[in-house]
């Protein structure tokens, strides 16, 4: 009989998924997701939207409509973040099950809580500043950029709480 090698760990999603863009008739993508060139792949989810806002924020006032580029690339993450917040702190949310499973990780699960509402801040501030018409583009890229940092930090902080709950054995714990 062969031997299957056991596979342990979340389970991998795919990481990319191809769309085409398509022109919007204002010269905006149709497509709020879409990005890039035709048949390229690009992340999907949150990550999608956020590497389309980063690209957005990147071309600011190279393009005719930059505000409204920015502004239709952050509505989605707005979106997909709250989704993000309703999923691990909801009540049968993923800290909960986390904390169940792993109490020794309440530290890192307050400090991920905490950051939700400092990262939902940061996008109405991104918001705030991309519809006030005398805004500059350096200003505009200073905001997001901060708030793009925070999306990455709390991803690797995220992903290292997971890491920590499901790959360490402690022992003494269930």
């Amino acid at each position: 009989m062969r031997e299957v090698p056991m596979v342990t760990g979340p389970v991998q999603q795919p990481s990319v998924v191809a769309q085409a863009r398509v022109a919007h008739p204002a010269g905006l993508p149709a497509d709020p997701h879409s990005i890039g060139l035709p048949g390229v792949p690009r992340p999907a989810g949150l990550a999608g939207d956020v590497h389309a806002l980063g690209r957005a924020v990147a071309v600011a006032s190279t393009e005719p409509c930059w505000r409204e580029e920015v502004l239709l690339r952050l509505r989605p993450v707005r979106h997909g973040f709250a989704e993000h917040v309703r999923v691990t702190e909801g009540p049968t949310g993923l800290y909960r099950e986390l904390l169940s499973q792993s109490p020794r990780l309440d530290h890192g699960v307050r400090l991920l809580t905490r950051e939700h509402v400092a990262i939902v801040a940061a996008i109405l501030a991104v918001q705030q500043i991309a519809e006030r018409p005398e805004t500059r583009p350096d200003e505009l890229r200073h905001r997001a950029g901060h708030l793009l940092r925070r999306l990455a930090r709390h991803r690797r902080r995220g992903a290292d709480l997971l890491w920590e709950a499901y790959q360490t054995d402690l022992g003494g714990e269930t």
